[in-house]
């Protein structure tokens, strides 16, 4: 019972200090933790276990420098902040796979966008644990990304995660919706 207890505090405690970070430090993040935090993604449940996720990684400064110019330009520029993140991860998806197809015929939900979410979280609470910030980027131009980065078609660009050194400060807590607020038991209240 003592080793649950402390296991559920460890991971209440992880959840509860991860925020989405917009200020980087300068100071580049090895690869080995790159993949670490990847690692963690592709152990991610996915429907019927299909696995949709595919990760491009921007490590390089100068390619970084370019491709944040690209698509944190115009109407997206308020989301430039990532391009101070040592690293950008692009998360795809690879469409042709007949699961999502179905799944998105039959129940009109698209079961790739969950398993894309899954596996991001997993990037996100594995690189809090290892010290590093992040924070999920859905605004930038996705057209733009595309042709800077020559993504064939059969992948669809879903999101992008910074990632980064930071400085840790004290964190307000955020306020969060009561328990009773968002949880029902057997029925609707």
């Amino acid at each position: 019972m003592k080793e649950t207890k402390r296991a559920k505090n460890f991971f209440q405690e992880l959840v509860r200090s991860r925020r989405s970070i917009r200020r980087y430090l300068d100071k580049p993040v090895d690869r080995e933790v790159i993949l670490t935090c990847i690692e963690a993604a592709r152990m991610a449940p996915s429907a019927d276990n299909v696995q949709p996720w595919r990760f491009l990684v921007i490590d390089d400064p100068e390619l970084k420098a370019r491709y944040a110019k690209e698509v944190f330009s115009g109407i997206y520029s308020i989301t430039r902040f990532a391009a101070k993140a040592s690293v950008l991860i692009l998360i795809l998806a690879r469409l042709d796979i007949i699961a999502n197809r179905i799944g998105k015929q039959i129940q009109n939900i698209q079961f790739y966008l969950l398993d894309i979410g899954i596996a991001g979280e997993h990037i996100v609470l594995q690189a809090e644990e290892l010290g590093l910030g992040t924070c999920w980027i859905g605004w930038f131009n996705i057209r733009r990304a595309r042709k800077f980065l020559k993504i064939p078609r059969k992948y669809k660009i879903v999101s992008m995660l910074a990632m980064g050194h930071y400085e840790k400060r004290p964190r307000k807590e955020k306020k969060r919706k009561t328990l009773e607020e968002i949880v029902w038991f057997n029925k609707i209240k």
